[in-house]
């Protein structure tokens, strides 16, 4: 478990809200010095606490109007490597999760529309070796998103003692 105290907590709330911003006013708004904020971020990078800076697409505006959680059930749980293998070989799969209760893998679709979406399940996802069924799950719109709130980090502490 990594301890982060408040200068990192700082750090990793700037570069969240705009990880292209650079160090050096990073520091002139935290009032510290560049070469720390250099050294806590590579810091966090070695800990595997920053893994990488990326843009934000929106998934609607370059024409993909349908998104759809997926269950997997698995003929038997033998299967579940061999499944998230052949999944990743499908691009339009943007996250694989391995899951309890009633399926064993949650999956999350990106498609034009449902027709692109029925191709992709029963095309692809269904021609897997191991893929018992699948149950899908449209969403019509997405009310929030958002990272894991730094505050906990703090109040983590808290609980560890």
């Amino acid at each position: 478990m990594h301890h982060f105290d408040y200068i990192d907590q700082q750090i990793l709330l700037q570069i969240r809200k705009d990880a292209r911003k650079p160090f050096s006013q990073i520091a002139e708004e935290l009032k510290i010095s560049n070469s720390l904020v250099h050294q806590r971020i590579r810091k966090l990078r070695d800990q595997g606490v920053i893994q990488k800076a990326e843009f934000v697409v929106n998934e609607k505006r370059i024409g993909f109007r349908t998104k759809s959680y997926v269950g997997i059930r698995l003929r038997e749980a033998r299967y579940a490597e061999q499944v998230v293998e052949g999944l990743k070989q499908i691009p339009e799969i943007l996250e694989c999760n391995y899951v309890s209760g009633n399926y064993a893998i949650f999956i999350l679709i990106f498609a034009y529309d449902n027709h692109h979406l029925r191709k992709i399940l029963y095309e692809k996802v269904h021609h897997i070796d191991g893929v018992a069924g699948t149950d899908s799950f449209i969403c019509f719109d997405t009310n929030f998103k958002r990272p894991v709130s730094l505050d906990i980090l703090v109040k983590k502490d808290i609980y560890d003692q």
